[in-house]
């Protein structure tokens, strides 16, 4: 295994980094820049739709880098012989803690997405309000501290 990932260590690396890039880069945007654009489409209905699609979407494309980042990062502690330390102990629970909060605000949007087919848009806006407010934000700050501690963990 540890032949495998340096022959491929570049590569492993890249997709570890773009697939953080997307879910942490991805989080901000749409929590600091696309959430307030949609606040100008005046009707609820197209609002919710705008947002669940949105949403879907991105969702799709977090599932496939969440496992990208898993399997990037099990190729780079088993290649790179890292042992068990408070750094790397702290970005697996905390990578978890994020996966956690990812099906959770999942879920959510499901639910949502459920009331908003049965035209129940009060209750679909309410599923969705907590993954604005707070679940979003508490994954991009977990996020950016993911990012430190891997600069650190590579001794820089």
């Amino acid at each position: 295994m540890t032949e495998f990932f340096l022959e491929h260590s570049k590569l492993i690396l890249f997709f570890h980094l773009l697939s953080v890039v997307i879910w942490i880069g991805g989080m901000i945007v749409i929590r600091f820049s696309v959430h307030y654009s949609f606040f100008k489409i005046d009707d609820v209905k197209t609002r919710l739709e705008r947002i669940l699609e949105n949403l879907k979407k991105f969702f799709y494309m977090v599932i496939i880098c969440i496992l990208a980042i898993y399997i990037t990062a099990i190729l780079m502690h088993i290649g790179l012989g890292l042992k068990a330390n408070f750094i790397a102990i702290l970005k697996e629970i905390i990578l978890l803690i994020m996966t956690f909060i990812f099906i959770k605000i999942f879920i959510q949007r499901y639910k949502a997405a459920k009331f908003f087919k049965n035209s129940e848009y009060i209750l679909a806006k309410k599923e969705l309000e907590p993954i604005a407010k707070y679940l979003i934000p508490i994954n991009i700050a977990f996020g950016l501290v993911e990012i430190y501690l891997g600069i650190a963990l590579r001794g820089f």
